[in-house]
């Protein structure tokens, strides 16, 4: 099974070379692999300490963010290396500030997890809710480095569960612990012989609970508001926007919406403002000065990205898109953790926080333009119904936090 195993990866490599011709994102994913073990070579030397974090992207990488800042906290004389699989985690935080080294991962080949391994030396290893590569955990196993998996979710359908999957579960073993986020996850992994599991919970709680902690103050978003109820839409897709431009269009004046795209190319940027019959204002148009009376426009498109996180803490009551599209639905703690109401579409259910926050009444999900309409007018018209389900999101988050401690309590014991 291994020696099949490599050959896929082997020619799944070459492919991916020629499917870079024709895409951005996979070029990314190759030329950025090219000087991976240089800038090891470059950055970490032979008696550096090291602690290594592997994210497959952008959300990984938050999640696990809480766990990696209390590591360096508790550790401060060793190296921090964090690793992301896929260009759009590796392009947004390639320049973060909490890790000494971000790279891309090399792909999984023995040869490649080897000379990753010796290079990095790394004494403990986070993988970060999934991801699970055969070499390099047959490596990490080899040298008996210690590896933890943390705000892990494990799923039935997956290969550990099946009957030809003692190849995937042999990669298992070299976890030394597994934190995971739900009982399922734990019995799952019991099923298999592995008792080496606590549930912990999910560390994006403690992650948006520090976002409080921060000043999330935007001088133009306030301006821009000028204290009137505001819908922020964050994270959304053609087909939310598809039903939110409709109900924009036909809304009161009283009523400001910022938009967050989760696409921002120039093009459907310029498409979802001419869709707007609302005096409308992009982010960008602020920025060059070409329009300082910010005040006076109805709608605001964020044309860029990192800021949304803050904007959320104006929100009056906050769509979260994605819903209408697989997966599904995007991060809903973030406008969460300000106790601000959500309005999601109708794809959810792989998302525990999404189905606990619809099931407690805080989070509302909508299917139709309809439903849509009903619930936006709901929740401005009756201020008490807004005020009580953000009351709800917002306990919700403070209860569910404390699991980056648990994790670290038990490294440190």
């Amino acid at each position: 099974m291994l020696f099949l195993y490599n050959f896929i990866v082997l020619f799944t490599s070459q492919l991916l070379k020629l499917t870079a011709i024709f895409s951005l994102k996979m070029k990314l994913f190759i030329d950025g692999r090219k000087s991976v073990f240089q800038n090891l070579t470059d950055k970490i030397k032979t008696l550096d300490n090291t602690i290594w974090f592997h994210a497959a992207s952008l959300g990984e990488y938050e999640q696990g963010l809480p766990v990696i800042e209390a590591v360096k906290k508790q550790f401060p004389n060793h190296k921090i290396v964090v690793t992301f699989f896929s260009p759009s985690g590796y392009e947004v935080r390639k320049n973060n500030t909490v890790a000494d080294v971000t790279v891309y991962l090399p792909l999984d080949t023995i040869s490649n997890a080897k000379r990753f391994i010796e290079l990095v030396h790394p004494e403990m290893v986070f993988f970060i809710k999934y991801e699970y590569w055969p070499n390099y955990l047959n490596e990490l196993k080899k040298q008996q480095i210690k590896t933890y998996l943390i705000s892990g979710i494990l799923r039935e359908n997956q290969a550990f569960f099946k009957w030809y999957g003692g190849f995937y579960r042999n990669a298992l073993k070299t976890f030394d612990y597994f934190f995971v986020q739900n009982e399922s996850s734990k019995t799952l992994l019991q099923s298999i012989g592995f008792n080496n599991v606590k549930v912990s919970g999910d560390t994006r709680f403690d992650r948006v609970v520090s976002i409080l902690e921060r000043d999330n103050s935007l001088d133009f978003i306030e301006q821009f508001k000028d204290n009137k109820t505001t819908i922020v839409i964050g994270s959304s897709w053609p087909k939310d926007e598809s039903l939110l431009v409709n109900y924009i269009n036909q809304s009161s004046d009283n009523v400001k919406f910022i938009i967050a795209p989760h696409n921002i190319k120039s093009e459907q940027i310029q498409e979802l403002k001419n869709s707007i019959s609302k005096k409308t204002i992009l982010f960008s148009d602020v920025e060059t000065r070409l329009n300082a009376s910010l005040q006076e426009n109805n709608v605001f498109i964020i044309d860029t990205i990192g800021i949304l996180t803050k904007i959320y803490s104006y929100a009056d009551i906050a769509y979260v898109g994605g819903g209408f599209g697989n997966p599904g639905v995007h991060n809903i703690l973030e406008p969460a953790t300000f106790g601000v109401p959500v309005v999601i579409g109708p794809n959810y259910s792989h998302f525990a926080e999404a189905k606990a926050l619809v099931n407690m009444e805080g989070c509302i999900s909508i299917q139709n333009q309809s439903q849509l309409n009903e619930t936006f007018d709901l929740l401005l018209h009756n201020e008490d119904e807004r005020l009580e389900k953000g009351h709800i999101c917002s306990t919700f988050v403070q209860m569910n936090k404390g699991v980056t401690q648990t994790i670290m309590n038990h490294i440190l014991n």
